[in-house]
């Protein structure tokens, strides 16, 4: 068999910087999804994937898949407590390794891994976040974790602790397989049922990858997307082996895109729309300034329901609005400031280094709430 690959990573809607990459070289395959201030997420992810990039290539077949992202653990430790800026840094890491007629997955976070088999969409990897938790404890159901407000905080990623549980599992492989790695912008945006749909109708892996990226960007691309697909085809027996190994794109972290083909096609102006006069130019510009006011009251109005927790001041705080900025304005507004020091909060548990990209919350009832969970972990703390 061989592996043909298609991948993209994209920033989303919402978000100004891509924490996201990929690492696509044969025979490994991974996703990682960054967390962290400033560019705390985006390197954390980089160098999760390249360290385990260079392992593989100093190793080759004698690598030890658990060993490598404990490795990777203990370099983004590194990495952070030598910049005072990376601090409380960290990634998911969903690595799947090509070994002929099986395959190894070793997983950490919330980015997945999924199998299509015969029409059939199963998923592979395990959540490792606080409401998927609170599903496997019955607190939770299944619909009820997919709108929960906290349902993107992980109790499992790298670079938070010393030591780091890894999930490694083995399968075996048939022709016909296909493979999706991703990060939590695609499944958090995307129905599974779409994503089935779009993997079993669409042959050609690097057009799959484009679509789902496109559909999480048109559900409102609140996260950054990244998509990884592999296919596991007959080799053709009439092209050398050495032939048929797919190029590599090795790590791809951060940017607004990666791997996404852009075409504008310009042609001639119709005569006829070349010769509109004035009075044609007027209404439109007029209509375009009514659509353009229009706008901005729908995006003042949806901004006064939306609420999330994060830093103010190295301190935590409520606001008003969602945790981004688009073209220098700040889509969000203090609402009130705490005296929990921001710092306390990280190291009382994985769950609250969310704070630095802000965490979401459905009003500011929730969002007070969230507050009174960090008050209630930090009182617990030694």
């Amino acid at each position: 068999m061989r592996v043909r690959v298609g991948a993209r990573t994209d920033v989303g809607v919402v978000r100004d910087q891509n924490e996201d990459g990929y690492l696509t070289e044969a025979p490994l395959f991974a996703v990682a999804d960054g967390m962290g201030g400033h560019q705390g997420g985006e390197v954390a992810s980089q160098v999760a994937l390249e360290t385990v990039a260079a392992m593989a290539r100093d190793q080759g077949s004698d690598l030890d898949l658990d060993a490598a992202v404990r490795a990777a653990n203990e370099a983004i430790l590194t990495r952070a407590s030598d910049d005072n800026a990376l601090k409380g840094m960290g990634t998911t890491l969903t690595i799947v390794r090509d070994e002929g007629r099986r395959i190894t997955i070793a997983h950490v976070g919330d980015s997945r891994a999924y199998l299509l088999r015969d029409d059939e969409l199963r998923q592979l990897t395990e959540d490792h976040t606080l409401v998927h938790r609170m599903v496997t404890e019955g607190k939770l159901t299944e619909e009820e974790a997919k709108i929960h407000p906290h349902r993107s905080i992980l109790t499992r990623a790298l670079g938070v602790e010393p030591g780091v549980e890894v999930d490694v599992d083995a399968r075996e492989v048939t022709v016909g397989d296909r493979f999706l790695l991703c990060s939590d912008g695609l499944t958090g945006m995307v129905e599974e049922p779409r994503i089935e749909e779009v993997l079993r109708t669409t042959p050609d892996p690097q057009q799959a990858a484009d679509t789902l990226v496109e559909e999480a960007n048109r559900a409102g691309g609140q996260d950054n997307i990244t998509v990884v697909i592999l296919d596991f085809v007959e080799r053709d027996p009439e092209q050398p082996a050495a032939q048929e190994t797919h190029p590599t794109e090795r790590v791809i972290v951060g940017g607004r895109t990666a791997r996404a083909t852009e075409r504008v096609e310009v042609g001639p102006i119709p005569e006829a729309r070349a010769r509109g006069g004035w009075k044609r130019w007027a209404v439109r510009g007029a209509v375009t300034l009514a659509l353009a006011l229009a706008a901005v009251l729908a995006v003042r109005a949806y901004l006064g329901t939306q609420w999330f927790v994060g830093i103010d001041d190295e301190r935590v705080a409520i606001f008003n609005g969602i945790p981004t900025t688009v073209l220098g304005i700040e889509l969000f507004a203090l609402s009130e400031a705490t005296d929990i020091p921001a710092g306390e909060a990280r190291d009382a548990g994985i769950q609250w280094h969310g704070l630095d990209d802000g965490i979401t919350a459905s009003s500011e009832e929730e969002a007070r709430e969230i507050v009174r969970q960090i008050e209630e972990d930090l009182a617990r703390s030694p």
